[in-house]
């Protein structure tokens, strides 16, 4: 692998604009060669008397104005000498071009210059962050001390294994690390200029490993333990715990009802088993983020050091010039290339992680610390293709049964296929959204789009588009294969004994999925489903719970699965009232039911209009409060649209088409320009954002105009008063299809903007809310 697609690889997303532009520098590099061609073609112009030549890559570079207006002034003297034919003066030029030759022309001063500029952006980037991170690691020291003092108050061993039941706790405290220096962490370079792309890798990872077997020793050392910090008397948890407060880290409340200073002295204290079990899991996290923006840090200045030394390489090769060494020992002299805080405090984390929270297990420790990155497989590959070869074929075979009974043609079959198609078009709607969102991840990890931190996924775990495509497939099989037997059970005449059973298959099939969907075993990306789950009861408890990213994305998700909604009030009445058994649709003409359809039409609308409401509140941004007028329209128009398609009539017609216009309107506005920040006023990139992850800019045109269209597709079912009854359920499904292929489009440009605001923050690990609160913060804060 090329070294430029390892440094990219290897990239922050949200750090991109902090790393070195090598593909800049590479570019000035490639001026430089051109500049030399021409004034090698130019030096040879005299002798040849032949029209110099360049290389088909300087005549790209030259052809981009300002890009090498040098390039254009050296060809421009060069066409100037042929033309006037000064064969006297051949011996002054060639002079003089040697001359020239030898001194730095002024792309290279440019070059040396940009080099210059991009060293100390690392620097200031690099060192801004490490201060950040000694700041943390003197919080989490802080809350590790309170930690080990309250276990030592509770008379509870710490999750160390111990020999003797009266045996100290120990840590070491990160603050420490500064003034305790670790064997150095820092990057040979002289190394590096001579390694390729792929035994970087390896020499990183062969480092990484001589690391690790060393804290592993010092660990297991019983001259290292000499040196860690003990509780040596049941005085100092008493001090550790004077003015600590606990904090609720599931509810982000200050309970001062666990005040452990106020109920030291008295027998029952406020903080129990599970309490004290939650506080370690919480600190588990804080320490794991902290370790993985640490590592983050280390990488960030590998790979930057790499890059100098590379490109520097070229440089010398380039311009013949010996500047390797001087420059790359002012980078070795900087901060970024000097610096050992951030590998000492990554020793420490790891020493203070495996002695307090893995039974002094070193490989745990390092799986929680340190989590393998996904890799994607090869059966999910040949899963997914088989899968989705059956899918496509159960679905020709239905059609060709339902071509073949000549079932449209039959007195009862529109009837039948009117009952039994909304069951089925609910598996539908579901598989289209998760091919959408299979290729939104797709195109998310093909624009670098840090989609897993955003929706707060656990490291390792997030789904790819390969397995949500591979759960589609599985999907469309399971529907299909359900829809082909109850056609067969149902319509074949050999089978007309099993027509009441053939009836129950969608119910089953339904129940069947469900089962999957909520199975407490390992099995089908667990922690991927009940991720799911637990962001739907989110959801559905909105307002009473804190919104966070994964809840409105959700909720916006439900909103564009309204006709999926009313399909299950559909199996409510077809199974719940026995509509099935009487073979009539009866459902339309039940009360409870054209009610129920109002409801569940506006209840994901409704959701999010509540989480407007709990951001509005907690946040004090007024956007949230337009946000919540333009989802309360929405309900409107939807309850009027519903009683139109219901009730029919002009005037109800015409209340559709206002309220709806307001409500596409507002919806369009809201989604082209806040969400996903296009159409900027004072933007580089016309009608659009100054950043773009796409580089064809007609893509953001196309997609703003499509989701105008796809907007308006509901004027479709306002109008189409005179279709049959099978054709408007055809119709309504269509135009739900329509509306789940406009949310896919939708997904992917928002989370596109919500990646460039993290990235215009370098805002790229989770904050972790911490266990304990001390009075003295505290009191800090309120001055």
């Amino acid at each position: 692998m090329k070294f430029e697609n390892e440094f990219k690889k290897h990239m922050v997303p949200e750090w991109t604009d902090a790393y070195v532009d090598y593909n800049g520098l590479k570019r000035l590099l490639r001026e430089i060669s051109c500049e030399k061609q021409i004034k090698k073609s130019r030096g040879t112009f005299w002798r040849s008397k032949k029209k110099p030549t360049v290389n088909g890559k300087c005549n790209e570079l030259t052809s981009q104005p300002r890009k090498c207006q040098i390039m254009k002034d050296i060809e421009n003297q060069v066409g100037d000498i042929d033309r006037s034919q000064l064969h006297d003066h051949s011996h002054l030029s060639k002079s003089s071009s040697h001359r020239k030759f030898q001194e730095i022309s002024e792309i290279e001063m440019t070059f040396l210059r940009k080099l210059d500029e991009e060293l100390n952006k690392a620097n200031s980037f690099y060192k801004e962050n490490v201060e950040a991170v000694t700041k943390e690691a003197s919080v989490l020291s802080k809350q590790m001390e309170t930690l080990i003092a309250l276990r030592r108050k509770m008379e509870i061993s710490p999750l160390t294994e111990r020999h003797d039941s009266h045996a100290e706790v120990s840590t070491i405290p990160l603050s420490t690390t500064l003034q305790t220096p670790c064997p150095s962490g820092s990057v040979h370079l002289d190394s590096v200029v001579e390694m390729d792309a792929n035994n970087q890798r390896e020499q990183k990872e062969s480092n990484w490993g001589s690391e690790l077997d060393q804290v592993h020793t010092e660990v297991s050392s019983s001259k290292h333990l000499e040196k860690v910090t003990t509780l040596e008397n049941n005085q100092y948890p008493q001090e550790i715990l004077k003015h600590v407060k606990v904090v609720d880290v599931f509810s982000s409340r200050k309970s001062t009802a666990r005040d452990i200073c106020k109920n030291f002295e008295e027998d029952d204290l406020d903080i129990d088993q599970d309490d004290r079990s939650k506080i370690e899991e919480q600190l588990k996290k804080a320490f794991a983020e902290f370790y993985q923006k640490l590592h983050s840090l280390k990488q960030y200045s590998f790979m930057n050091l790499s890059a100098f030394a590379r490109i520097m390489k070229k440089y010398e090769k380039v311009s013949s010039k010996v500047a390797v060494k001087s420059f790359m020992e002012i980078v070795d002299n900087s901060y970024l290339g000097s610096s050992d805080e951030v590998a000492d405090l990554m020793k420490m984390v790891e020493i203070t992680f495996i002695k307090n929270f893995s039974n002094s297990n070193y490989t745990e420790a390092m799986k929680l610390l340190k989590p393998k990155t996904k890799r994607e497989k090869h059966s999910v590959t040949f899963s997914s293709g088989f899968l989705s070869g059956c899918a496509v074929a159960l679905f020709v075979a239905t059609v060709l049964k339902i071509v073949s009974q000549k079932l449209m043609e039959r007195e009862d079959g529109p009837h039948y296929m009117e009952n039994i198609f909304p069951l089925y078009s609910l598996f539908g709607f579901v598989v289209l959204h998760m091919l959408m969102y299979a290729a939104d991840l797709y195109f998310w990890r093909c624009c670098r789009v840090n989609y897993p931190f955003i929706f707060g996924s656990k490291r390792g775990t997030e789904l790819g588009w390969q397995e949500v495509f591979l759960l589609g497939a599985g999907f469309a099989v399971l529907a299909s294969a359900s829809f082909l037997a109850n056609l067969y059970l149902d319509r074949d005449p050999s089978t007309q004994k099993y027509r009441t059973e053939a009836e129950k298959v969608p119910l089953g099939t339904t129940a069947l999925i469900l089962l999957i969907a909520f199975c407490p075993f390992n099995i089908l990306y667990k922690s991927s489903r009940f991720f799911f789950i637990h962001c739907i009861l989110r959801c559905i408890s909105a307002p009473l719970c804190k919104v966070k990213f994964p809840d409105y994305f959700l909720a916006d998700q439900l909103t564009s699965q309204v006709q999926a909604s009313r399909c299950i009030v559909l199996y409510i009445c077809y199974y719940g009232l026995g509509e099935y058994s009487r073979k009539q649709n009866k459902c339309h003409t039940r009360g409870v039911y054209n009610t129920l359809s109002f409801i569940i039409a506006v209840i994901p609308f409704w959701l999010r209009f509540l989480q407007c409401i709990r951001r509005l509140l907690e946040e004090k941004d007024s956007m949230h409060g337009y946000n919540a007028l333009k989802y309360l329209s929405t309900i409107v128009a939807v309850l009027i649209r519903t009683a139109c398609e219901l009730r029919k009539g002009a005037t109800w017609m015409v209340l559709a088409l206002i309220s709806s216009a307001v409500a596409v309107l507002m919806n369009t506005y809201w989604d082209i320009v806040v969400d996903w920040g296009l159409l900027q006023k004072h933007s580089k990139n016309k009608y659009l954002r100054d950043r773009l992850l796409v580089s064809k800019k007609s893509v953001y045109f196309a997609a703003m105009i499509l989701n105008i269209l796809l907007r308006i597709a509901w004027i479709q079912l306002v109008l189409a008063f005179n279709l049959r009854s099978f054709q408007k359920v055809a119709a309504t499904t269509l135009i739900s299809c329509l509306e789940i292929i406009r949310r896919g489009l939708w997904n992917f440009f928002s989370l596109e903007n919500e990646h460039l605001n993290n990235v215009n923050k370098y805002r790229s690990f989770k904050s972790v809310p911490l266990p304990f609160s001390y009075s003295d913060d505290d009191s800090e804060k309120d001055d």
